[in-house]
């Protein structure tokens, strides 16, 4: 599932070139005013959104922008297993990062 800003373009632009299927979207709600409370706190604008999306369902989140906050909101508000994963946005996804993804997906 895309879990990004560039929502379907990321099916149209970024999954050929990684050699993907289509996949679904997220498609992000309006910002609130919980959104700003959270961001003050720390968590990311997304959290809450994917949290909810997954429905207790395991899941891995990789972004450039996962903090402590998020993985605190994480733990205390989803009953499933999860992932976040932070990625250098200097760097992108490296080799390594793509063995820690393989490894925690082969633990469930």
């Amino acid at each position: 599932m895309w879990a990004t800003t560039w929502t379907h373009e990321a099916n149209e632009i970024v999954a050929p070139r990684l050699g993907l299927p289509q996949l679904p979207v997220v498609l992000w709600p309006e910002a609130s005013a919980e959104d700003e409370r959270d961001a003050r706190a720390g968590l990311h604008w997304k959290t809450r959104t994917l949290v909810g999306r997954a429905a207790g369902r395991a899941f891995a989140w990789v972004d450039d922008e996962i903090g402590d906050a998020d993985r605190w909101w994480v733990a205390a508000h989803h009953s499933g297993r999860a992932l976040l994963h932070r990625v250098d946005p200097w760097r992108g996804l490296t080799d390594t990062d793509f063995r820690q993804l393989d490894a925690w997906l082969r633990t469930a």
